[in-house]
C-alpha cells in the first residue's frame, strides 16, 4: 500500500485541506514524505455522520461476522509486511525487534477480542422469567443485555505506534463491543497510522461492515481532537498520553450537554518497593534488572519504574552502586520525537539542580540528536514528602531512589502517592509479614501489583489490568489492556415484557446465539 497522506473517511481516501504536516525521521531529524493534509471541520462532521449512520447497524452484527472482521484486520496488518515495519522504525526511532514484537501484540489483541466476541459473555445476558402467580404481586418478564455505547473517538499514542494506536487496544475493544471508531492519528507516526488505517478500512469493505465503522483523521493542532470529543455523535473516548492533554479532553467531555466517559491513561511513576531481606540477599541482581527495565525503549513506557522506595542503609547503598554501574554501560537511545526528548532533558535538569536531590549516575553520553541519556537520582523521605515536584513523572529513562528511615516511613510515602498503573515489590519469604502491611495501601492506589519483577511488559490476557486510580487513568474501574477492556464501551439495557418477536437475539428464549446466560439468577451454559 502506498502512503499518500490521506484522511480515511469511511470507504474514501480524502485529501485534507487544513494545513499540512510531515513525519520526522526520529534518528536523523529529517522530514519524511509525503505531506499529510489536516482534516477540516467539514471532514470531521462527515466522519461523525458516517459513524452515527453505521452505529445501529454495526452494533447488531451477529457475533461470528464481527469476530471475523477483527480477524481480517489482523490478517491485513500482517499482509503489510516490511513496509509497515520499516516506516514505523523510521518514524518512532524504536528498534526493528521492538516494532515486530509490537505488531505481534497488536495482531494478538485483535484475535483475542475476536474470541471474546464469539464467546458472547460480554453481552451479559440475564433473564428473570415472569411469575404471574407470585404473591402478593406477580413478577414481570425482565431481560437484560449490554449494548454498545456508540461511536468512539480513539487517540493514537506516541510511545506505542501500533499497540496503542490506529488498530490498538482501544480500537480493538471498541469494535468488539459494537462501536464504530474514529481514530485521531498521532502526529509522530502518520505514515504508520495511514498504513494500518488502510488495513482496517479494507477489512471493513472485505467483511461488508457499514461504511462508517472506521475512519482515520489527521490534524496537527488540537482542533480536530477536541472537536471529536465535543461532537454529540461521539459517545466515548479512548486516550493514552500526557496528563495535561488528558485532563483537557476530560473537561471538554464533562462540559457537553451530554457528558461522556473519557478513558484516559495519563500519568504514573510506578513505585518499586525494595524490602530488607530481598535487598540483603540479592540487591545487586535486583539493581541490574531495574536498570534493564528503566532503560527499555529509552524509558518511554507508561509503566516505567520512575520511583524506588527502600530503607536507608548499607544494602541500599549497594543497590545504588550496582544500579549506577549498570546504567553507566547503557547507551543513550533515540527518543520518539524531538519534543519528547526536549521535555525529558528539561525534567532531568530540574531534578539534577534540586538542592535535596543527588545525581547518582548517568547513562552513556548521547552520540546523536534526540537521544535520551539515562539518569538515576536519590533523595530523602523528608524531602520527598515536602516537595510535590519530586513525585512528578519524567517520561524517559529517569528514576528517583528515596532513602526511607524505616518501613513505617516507607509505608507513609506509599500513602502519599497518587494513583498508579503498577507497583512492584521485591521480596523474599522473610519479608512477607512486612509486605502484608503494605498491601491495602497499594491496592487503593494501584491497578497491578507485581512481585519480583517490573511493570514494563504488559501481558495481553483475561486477568490483566492496565489502569489505576486517577491520574494513572481517568477511571480506575477500567482497564485498557486485556479482555475486560471491552466493558468500557458497553452499557446495560433492560427489557420488560417485550414480545418474543421483538427481543434481541441474545435474549430470545431459544438462545439462537448459543451464549451463556443467567436465568433466574443461575448461570445457564449454552449448548455448543
Amino acid at each position: 500500500m502506498n502512503i499518500a497522506g490521506n484522511l480515511l473517511i469511511g470507504h474514501s481516501m480524502v485529501r485534507g485541506n487544513q494545513g499540512t504536516s510531515y513525519a520526522i525521521d526520529a534518528a536523523t531529524g529529517e522530514q519524511m514524505e509525503p505531506a499529510f493534509g489536516g482534516a477540516s471541520q467539514q471532514h470531521l462532521d462527515a466522519t461523525c455522520a458516517l459513524a452515527w449512520q453505521a452505529f445501529d447497524i454495526y452494533r447488531e452484527t451477529s457475533l461470528e461476522p464481527r469476530a471475523q472482521f477483527l480477524e481480517r484486520i489482523a490478517s491485513n496488518i500482517l499482509d503489510l509486511g516490511d513496509e509497515l515495519i520499516e516506516r514505523c522504525v523510521r518514524e518512532s526511532g524504536l528498534p526493528r525487534a521492538r516494532i515486530e514484537g509490537e505488531r505481534a501484540r497488536t495482531v494478538g489483541q485483535l484475535r483475542m477480542f475476536a474470541d471474546v466476541v464469539r464467546d458472547g459473555d460480554f453481552v451479559g445476558a440475564r433473564i428473570d422469567p415472569p411469575q404471574p402467580d407470585r404473591k402478593p404481586l406477580p413478577r414481570v418478564d425482565l431481560r437484560l443485555r449490554h449494548i454498545a455505547l456508540g461511536p468512539v473517538a480513539v487517540f493514537g499514542a506516541s510511545n506505542f505506534p501500533l499497540a496503542f494506536s490506529v488498530a490498538g487496544g482501544d480500537t480493538a475493544s471498541a469494535l468488539a463491543a459494537g462501536c464504530p471508531v474514529i481514530v485521531k492519528a498521532h502526529s509522530a507516526h502518520p505514515g504508520t497510522s495511514e498504513l494500518v488505517g488502510m488495513a482496517v478500512q479494507q477489512a471493513v469493505k472485505d467483511c461488508g461492515m457499514p461504511e462508517g465503522t472506521f475512519s482515520l483523521l489527521f490534524g496537527s493542532g488540537r482542533e480536530i481532537g477536541q472537536g471529536l470529543v465535543r461532537d454529540a455523535r461521539i459517545k466515548a473516548v479512548g486516550f493514552t498520553g500526557s496528563r495535561g492533554a488528558g485532563t483537557e479532553l476530560i473537561a471538554i467531555a464533562a462540559e457537553r450537554p451530554e457528558p461522556i466517559p473519557v478513558y484516559a491513561e495519563m500519568s504514573s511513576i510506578n513505585p518499586v518497593l525494595l524490602f530488607p531481606h530481598a535487598m540483603q540477599s540479592r540487591g545487586d541482581a535486583i539493581a541490574r534488572a531495574f536498570v534493564q527495565s528503566l532503560t527499555l525503549g529509552a524509558g518511554q513506557f507508561c509503566t516505567n519504574p520512575g520511583l524506588v522506595l527502600a530503607v536507608d542503609g548499607p544494602a541500599l547503598d549497594g543497590f545504588i552502586r550496582a544500579a549506577a554501574a549498570a546504567l553507566g554501560d547503557v547507551q543513550a537511545a533515540t527518543m520518539l520525537t524531538p519534543g519528547i526528548h526536549m521535555t525529558f532533558e528539561r525534567a532531568v535538569a530540574t531534578f539534577a539542580g534540586h538542592p535535596d536531590v543527588v545525581t547518582e549516575a548517568r547513562g552513556a553520553a548521547p552520540t546523536s540528536q534526540s537521544q535520551g541519556q539515562g539518569a538515576l537520582f536519590s533523595t530523602t523521605d523528608v524531602a520527598f514528602r515536602e516537595h510535590e515536584a519530586l513525585k512528578e513523572e519524567i517520561f524517559g529513562s529517569s528514576s528517583l531512589v528515596v532513602r526511607c528511615r524505616d518501613l513505617q516511613s516507607m509505608l507513609e510515602l506509599v500513602e502519599s502517592l497518587e494513583g498508579q498503573l503498577t507497583s512492584a515489590l521485591h521480596i523474599d519469604e522473610e519479608d512477607h509479614e512486612a509486605v502484608r502491611r503494605f498491601l491495602p495501601a497499594l491496592e487503593r492506589r494501584t491497578g497491578r501489583i507485581l512481585v519480583n519483577g517490573f511493570g514494563t511488559g504488559v501481558e495481553v490476557g483475561h486477568a490483566m489490568v492496565h489502569g489505576g486510580p486517577y491520574p494513572a487513568t481517568a477511571d480506575g474501574r477500567s482497564t485498557s489492556v486485556g479482555s475486560l477492556a471491552i466493558q468500557r464501551f458497553l452499557r446495560p439495557v433492560s427489557y420488560q415484557d417485550l414480545p418474543e418477536s421483538l427481543l434481541p437475539e441474545a435474549l430470545k428464549t431459544s438462545n439462537p446465539l448459543a451464549i451463556n446466560r443467567r436465568i433466574d439468577g443461575k448461570i445457564s451454559l449454552a449448548q455448543r
